[in-house]
């Protein structure tokens, strides 16, 4: 749920995109929301940024781009992707960002690094590794590789070594496989389980337990939607 102020900067961004394919500048912004200062709008990205609604790059002016619009808005409505965006991400990834081979039936996605199955540990953003993908693995939204480390999860057909499949989302159903950020710091692929206000991360191998924590511990990263394996 957006606030208001939210609501009206993400629409003056996504305005700003369609009609001259850049981000507007801070000091834009802060006029069209008749704010005192910067610090606000910084305060309104960073919320629009945690919610998935905008992307920025990192050291790059002016680099800003609308993942997607609030609930109410159509899909046809998301701005064509900001072309000069593109060329910085390209910059940032080494010109390695998920692009369709010839054939149209692959794709390359970013291969961030290892992920737990057993104890947590913090996945490794290495932005340099890519995989190969099936196109039919994949749905609408936005995905990354992630390569499995231990065998908590082996009782659902995900072995140490195996390549998992993420599709970028901050909700789960419970029931769902997903990548979960623990408290912060550490990040694992555990079976998601929501009663009240409490939040199971499930393992499926019986010799691991169940690990419980309250709503403002857990931060979903993604949900599993396909693996692949290398014999």
């Amino acid at each position: 749920m957006l606030t208001r102020k939210q609501y009206d900067l993400l629409s003056f961004i996504h305005q700003k995109l369609q009609e001259t394919g850049v981000s507007p500048s801070f000091d834009e912004m802060k006029e069209a929301l008749d704010l005192k200062s910067k610090s606000g709008i910084h305060r309104l990205i960073v919320g629009l940024e945690e919610r998935g609604f905008v992307r920025r790059l990192p050291h790059r002016a002016r680099a800003l781009e609308v993942v997607r619009l609030p609930d109410n808005s159509a899909p046809e409505e998301l701005p064509t992707r900001n072309k000069r965006v593109d060329l910085f991400r390209s910059q940032e990834l080494g010109t390695r960002k998920a692009v369709l081979r010839n054939t149209g039936n692959s794709v390359q996605l970013n291969l961030y690094g290892r992920i737990a199955a057993g104890t947590p540990i913090e996945a490794l953003r290495d932005q340099s590794m890519m995989v190969e993908v099936p196109i039919t693995l994949l749905g609408k939204g936005e995905h990354y590789a992630l390569e499995v480390e231990g065998d908590s999860m082996e009782e659902a057909g995900i072995l140490d070594g195996d390549t998992v499949i993420i599709e970028r989302a901050e909700t789960a159903e419970n029931g769902e496989i997903v990548v979960a950020l623990v408290e912060g710091s550490e990040v694992t692929l555990k079976r998601f389980r929501q009663k009240g206000a409490s939040i199971a991360l499930e393992p499926a191998n019986r010799r691991y337990e169940t690990r419980i924590f309250g709503p403002e511990q857990i931060r979903i990263q993604g949900r599993l939607v396909g693996l692949l394996r290398k014999y």
